[in-house]
C-alpha cells in the first residue's frame, strides 16, 4: 500500500511511519527537510501555507495514495478572551480545514480503486473538552464529526474513515504542553487512571490495525486511546 503520513518528522507521526514501513511504501511529509531525510519518500511542505497545501495535493495525486494519515496539527492553550483572530483562523485551518482538503484530494483515486483507509489523529480534548483550549478542542471535535459523515459517504466505495483520540502522549509536544500548563507533569499523570502517558507506538499499532483487512468493518468511529482519561477519575 502507498501510505501518506502528515506531521511525520517526530512524535506520533514518526512512530506511525516506522510501524507501517514493512511491506508498504510510506510517504512522509513535514516542514523540516532535515528531519525527513531518513525517509525514502518524503515531501517538504508547510501545511499552514496555501502553497504547502498545493504542493502536497500534487504529491498525493502523483503517488496514488491508498492510505492517508492526517496527523499534522498544532496544540493551542489560551483563555478564550486572549485568543487573537489570526491565531484562531490558523488553528482551524491546520487542524481541521487541511485534513478535509487532503481527504478530498485522496478520495478520487480511492474510489476508483474501491479501497482506501483514512485515519485522522484527533485528541481526547475533542471528546471531553479542555478548559483554556477551546479552539483546539473545537477543531478536534470537528474531526470527529467529519469522520462520522465521511464514514457514511464513502462506505460503499470500500473506504473506511476513523479518528484516533490520544490523551497525553509521551512526545516532545506532549511533554512541552504539560510543562507549559497550569499543572506539573506529575499532577497531570495523577489525574490519568493508568497513571502514565500513552506511548506513540501504541497509537501507531492502532493505526496499523485500522488500515488492515481485519478492520474493514470499522468506519466512522472515534476511538479513544488515552490510558482511561475519557472514563473519568
Amino acid at each position: 500500500m502507498n501510505i501518506l503520513v502528515t506531521g511525520a518528522s517526530r512524535g506520533i507521526g514518526k512512530a506511525i511511519c516506522k510501524e507501517l514501513s514493512e511491506g508498504n511504501s510510506v510517504f512522509a511529509t513535514a516542514r523540516n527537510e532535515q528531519l525527513l531525510s531518513d525517509y525514502k519518500h518524503y515531501c517538504v511542505c508547510d501545511l499552514a501555507e496555501e502553497r504547502g497545501i498545493e504542493i502536497l495535493s500534487e504529491y498525493i495525486e502523483n503517488n496514488k495514495i491508498d492510505v492517508l494519515v492526517n496527523n499534522a496539527g498544532e496544540y493551542f492553550y489560551s483563555p478564550i478572551e486572549q485568543v487573537r483572530t489570526d491565531k484562531l483562523e490558523h488553528i482551524i485551518k491546520l487542524n481541521l480545514t487541511v485534513p478535509l482538503r487532503l481527504i478530498s484530494i485522496a478520495v478520487p483515486y480511492m474510489k476508483n480503486n474501491h479501497f482506501g483507509r483514512i485515519i485522522n489523529i484527533g485528541s481526547i480534548s475533542g471528546v471531553m473538552g479542555e478548559a483554556c483550549a477551546s479552539s483546539y478542542s473545537a477543531t478536534k471535535a470537528g474531526l470527529i464529526g467529519a469522520t462520522k459523515a465521511l464514514g457514511l459517504e464513502l462506505a460503499e466505495y470500500g473506504i473506511t474513515v476513523n479518528t484516533i483520540n490520544p490523551g497525553w502522549v509521551d512526545t516532545e509536544m506532549g511533554n512541552s504542553s504539560a510543562n507549559n500548563d497550569s499543572f506539573t507533569k506529575d499532577e497531570i499523570v495523577d489525574c490519568i487512571p493508568q497513571k502514565r502517558f500513552v506511548e506513540p507506538s501504541e497509537i501507531a499499532s492502532l493505526v496499523k490495525y485500522l488500515i488492515s483487512d481485519k478492520a474493514k468493518g470499522i468506519t466512522g468511529q472515534s476511538i479513544n486511546l488515552c490510558a482511561g482519561l475519557s472514563v473519568g477519575y
